[in-house]
């Protein structure tokens, strides 16, 4: 199939469009009906009448943006008028939703009068919480925009003008950083002075560059004072452009072009050359941002000069600058604190956000989406890809604060935390369970050892474990190697502990104290030396000890190996008898925690008994109200087997072991899970309400089942997580992320918070 026929498709099946209006409230029974609409609805109208403030309440206009176009710039398409222009408007409400949540009505006008658009939006306004202007041609977009300010008390936000500059901006703020001037020194020539390129200009000089360092240029050449055009009364006279008229004998591209520190194009293909990149200063810095095709080639410009500091608007290379980058996020914020415009305050926050953030190590997730294995601040990497769930949390942020401050909120934020958690939320149920346990965690954190100390996904995880306070890591590790590491993957990890256990003052004691716990299993005293000399064996030794709180290993080596040194270090330690895993799934706000899935293969009765019993304290440990089922292919003794008989026994054993437990079985999948199906099916079961604890007969159920809900999509999940050990001790899932280790050093430390027995001091 064509990428032609690809497209239509898309758009075509398997119903037009790419949008729908979708209810948000129950509308099956009379009352809902009645309520939904007449004569229930009487009761939020008359509250609005007399409160209009009200309608934040108790309509969608809150979380509402128009996205309001007459299709005269669209894309690089040009003038194709409004109803050719609605599938890209459709396009834009479906960034909204997927990047910050925000519902959208795109609304195409068959109109060029500035003056009528301007009428129809101001009648519209009282449906939004917000406006964004798309697609429409300078120098309107400019009078547009100016008027509606005026009049609404909504944000009013034409991306096309502010998107680019925004994220250009940002990307300008790093590059000048990383060329090592200022930016009130740098001179800065524009290709294009249309709706981009003057709103870039006026941003950058928000941002620091000086009026009378911009050289601007449209088709004609350098916006020179004099230049007939340009001078009040003429018919092509456009006060904007006249703006950035200077005092200058240059009149070319190219003339501006020698010797300039910076190039912004908002233009046309191919306009600048690579000798004119070759006339600009030293370390240039390029943005060729005209799409589908820059004024010059990323390929092009490199090959002209090694030090360009290079961007353009494709995703095929480095620092694509995508506007959606800003609009989703700058409108959510400003939603949210339910301003009453977005200001220059606000679109500064905005950019220096995005700055920051490029500066900050790159989740796993970013790397995986694009195929790469390493992104660092640097000039192939000013600013954030736009699939970086961080943006929502970092740029929202920070443009709600700058709407506060400059006092343009009606909705002022007092508890910025909270409003981050709530942000972390739209992101999905998997990031507000982390949060939450994050925000435990800092509470009190623990002192966390890690086995593999030197690998770059551990030290990238460390950073952030670092960041979000939760833990005090110590690495095992060469500090040689460490260092290099740091120094190769960016990183501070400022205060972390390096220690290499064979030059370790602890190394003599350990090996002594393992000498005497495997002495009558045929371990020698030299060999208790050198196995001590392993990290494996020295990190959970020091937790033992007390020289830390917690253990983590595993993310190199398989299950089996990471467990072993482990479990020989640990005698005496162990709650029960039995040692288990579990993982937990994620899926549309609910929590189930699947055990054992990592370490028993075929457990007996009591084994799942104890399996049963240290997952029910997980979910304690996780807050999570457990209601535990012990599953099987057949519910309550509809088929006879070893398997189902060994998990109906284990139920009666926890039952009368544990009477105000919330525990039955033996249960199939969906019978246990689905409340409504177990009402009908076993309205006796005691577990009405749905089961979120899940015990597997055997491991390869679990295994199977955990894996395969991963790779099917949409549902999360976290772990594994180790239980059955008073001291906290976790193996990684081989291959883990440092996401997946974040998330786990969270559950860990809240784990150890909560569990009572510690492990002994130091021996003198």
């Amino acid at each position: 199939m064509t990428y032609e026929k690809e497209s239509l498709a898309y758009h075509q099946f398997p119903r037009p469009g790419k949008v729908s209006v979708v209810p948000t409230k129950p509308c099956m029974s009379q009352r809902d009906l009645s309520l939904a609409y007449t004569p229930g609805v009487a009761v939020p109208c008359l509250h609005i009448a007399e409160r209009p403030d009200d309608a934040y309440l108790y309509t969608s206009k809150g979380n509402l943006v128009g996205v309001i176009s007459n299709g005269t710039a669209v894309l690089g398409l040009g003038d194709i008028g409004p109803l050719a222009g609605k599938p890209v408007m459709e396009g834009k409400g479906v960034l909204f939703k997927r990047f910050a949540g925000v519902d959208v009505f795109d609304i195409e006008l068959d109109s060029k009068d500035p003056q009528e658009i301007i009428r129809v939006c101001e009648v519209l306004a009282p449906t939004f919480g917000g406006i964004n202007l798309e697609d429409i041609k300078a120098p309107e977009c400019f009078l547009i925009e100016e008027e509606l300010k005026k009049r609404l008390d909504i944000p009013v936000f034409h991306d096309d003008q502010h998107g680019t500059a925004i994220i250009s901006g940002a990307a300008l703020v790093n590059a000048v950083e990383i060329s090592g001037k200022r930016i009130e020194d740098l001179r800065v020539v524009f290709s294009g002075a249309g709706a981009a390129g003057i709103a870039c200009a006026r941003f950058y000089e928000q941002l620091g560059v000086r009026h009378e360092n911009l050289i601007m240029c449209d088709t004609v050449g350098v916006l020179w004072k004099g230049r007939e055009d340009l001078e009040p009364g003429h018919k092509k006279y456009n006060p904007y452009k006249a703006y950035f008229a200077q005092d200058t004998k240059l009149r070319t591209l190219e003339d501006a072009l020698r010797g300039a520190d910076a190039f912004a194009g908002v233009s046309a293909k191919g306009v600048v050359t690579q000798d004119m990149v070759r006339s600009m200063a030293k370390t240039p810095i390029v943005f060729a941002m005209a799409n589908p095709d820059p004024e010059i080639g990323y390929d092009e410009a490199k090959a002209a000069r090694a030090d360009v500091i290079m961007a353009t608007g494709r995703s095929d290379y480095p620092n694509q600058v995508n506007n959606v980058l800003g609009f989703p996020f700058i409108f959510r914020g400003a939603l949210d604190v339910r301003a009453r415009a977005i200001n220059e305050p606000m679109k500064i926050a905005a950019a220096r956000a995005l700055a920051e953030l490029a500066k900050e190590d790159v989740p796993d997730t970013v790397l995986k989406a694009y195929g790469v294995d390493r992104l660092q601040f640097g000039p192939d990497y000013l600013i954030p890809k736009p699939v970086d769930p961080r943006v929502l949390t970092r740029e929202t942020v920070a443009v709600a604060k700058a709407a506060v401050e400059s006092g343009v909120a009606r909705l002022p934020i007092t508890d910025w935390n909270a409003y981050r958690d709530h942000l972390e939320q739209l992101l999905g149920a998997e990031r507000e369970t982390v949060r939450r346990l994050i925000h435990q965690a800092q509470r009190h954190p623990k002192r966390i050892v890690f086995g593999e100390g030197d690998d770059p996904k551990v030290l990238r995880a460390v950073q952030m474990i670092l960041e979000e306070g939760i833990a005090k890591p110590i690495l095992l590790a060469d500090p040689d190697r460490v260092a290099a590491q740091k120094r190769e993957l960016g990183l501070e990890l400022a205060g972390v502990e390096v220690v290499e256990p064979s030059k370790s003052e602890h190394l003599e004691r350990f090996s002594e104290r393992y000498y005497e716990l495997r002495c009558r299993k045929g371990v020698r005293m030299d060999e208790a030396h050198r196995e001590m000399r392993r990290r494996s064996t020295f990190g959970p030794m020091m937790v033992r000890e007390g020289e830390a709180d917690i253990y983590i290993s595993g993310r190199t080596r398989y299950y089996p190996e990471a467990i072993r040194p482990m479990l020989r270090v640990m005698a005496g330690h162990f709650r029960r008898r039995t040692l288990s895993a579990a993982h937990i799934a994620i899926k549309n706000g609910r929590h189930y925690i699947m055990a054992d899935t990592s370490v028993n293969i075929d457990p007996t009765v009591d084994e799942i008994v104890d399996i049963a019993e240290n997952t029910y304290e997980l979910a304690e440990v996780l807050g999570i109200p457990p209601r535990v089922a012990l599953l099987s292919y057949a519910s309550f003794g509809s088929v006879r087997s070893p398997s189902s008989d060994k998990m109906r026994e284990a139920t009666d054993r926890l039952a009368q072991k544990h009477p105000d437990w919330l525990v039955d079985g033996e249960l199939q999948a969906d019978i246990a899970i689905l409340p409504e199906l177990l009402k009908e099916e076993f309205p006796f079961a005691r577990i009405q309400g749905g089961a979120n604890v899940l015990v597997f007969p055997n491991l390869d159920a679990a295994n199977i089942c955990y894996r395969a809900l991963g790779a099917i999509g949409d549902v999360s999940i976290v772990g594994p997580v180790l239980t059955g050990l008073d001291l906290p001790m976790y193996i990684l899932q081989r291959g883990a992320s440092p996401e997946d280790i974040l998330n786990l050093a969270a559950i860990a430390v809240v784990h150890a918070q909560r569990t009572r027995r510690t492990a002994p001091p130091p021996k003198p």
